[in-house]
C-alpha cells in the first residue's frame, strides 16, 4: 500500500462548494481506500492505496468527487515520500519568521514550463518565490506590506491555475499524519 495526500482546490470558502470532510473520508473509504484522515476543512486527505500512479489517482478522485458532490474538484496527488523530502529539506530554515511572514507551498498539476531566476520577488517586495521544486513552489508572503494574498494571484498568472496553496504548518501536520 502507498501513502499519499490529495490536495482538493476551492472547496468550502466563502459558503461555495461546500465539501464536509466526514463525507470525504466516506466517500473514500467506500472506494477502497484505506487509513483515510482528513486535515481542516480545506480539502486534505490522507489515505493509502494500491495505485501507484498519482494521475489515475486524481482521474479517479476528480471524477468520483464531480459524481458525488455534484460539481467538479480539482485534486493533486502527492505521494508520502514527496511530502517527507519536502519536509527535511525544511526550505524555510533560513528566514526569520515573524508574524506578518506566512510561508507556502504551493502544488502543481504538471511540471512547470516557465522558468524564473530564482528567488523571484514581487514588484511591491511582498511576496517571493524561492524555490520550484519537482511540482512544487515554495514561497513566502510578507503581509506587512501587502496586506492581501495578491502573490497567489501572481502565481496563477505564471503556472495556471491548476495549483494549490497551503501554508507550512498544513504541511508539517499532513507529514505527521502520514508517518
Amino acid at each position: 500500500m502507498n501513502t499519499y495526500v490529495a490536495w482538493l482546490r476551492g472547496i468550502n470558502v466563502g459558503g461555495h462548494h461546500k465539501v464536509p470532510m466526514k463525507d470525504l473520508k466516506s466517500l473514500l473509504e467506500k472506494l477502497g481506500f484505506s487509513d483515510v484522515k482528513t486535515l481542516l476543512n480545506s480539502g486534505n486527505v490522507v489515505f493509502k492505496s494500491e495505485i501507484s500512479n498519482e494521475k489515475e489517482l486524481e482521474n479517479v478522485l476528480e471524477n468520483e468527487f464531480k459524481i458525488y458532490f455534484g460539481f467538479p474538484i480539482s485534486t493533486i496527488v502527492c505521494p508520502k515520500e514527496q511530502i517527507q523530502n519536502l519536509i527535511s529539506l525544511n526550505p524555510f530554515a533560513n528566514i526569520k519568521l515573524t508574524p506578518d511572514l506566512r510561508f507556502y507551498i504551493s502544488f502543481l498539476k504538471e511540471l512547470p514550463t516557465i522558468k524564473l531566476e530564482f528567488p523571484w520577488i514581487s514588484d511591491d517586495k511582498s511576496f517571493q518565490i524561492i524555490v520550484v521544486i519537482s511540482k512544487m513552489i515554495v514561497s513566502y508572503l510578507d503581509v506587512s506590506v501587502s496586506k492581501t494574498t495578491k502573490g497567489m494571484e501572481s502565481m496563477e498568472k505564471m503556472y495556471g491555475k491548476q495549483i494549490t496553496t497551503r501554508n507550512w504548518n498544513t504541511i508539517e501536520k499532513i507529514a505527521a499524519l502520514m508517518g
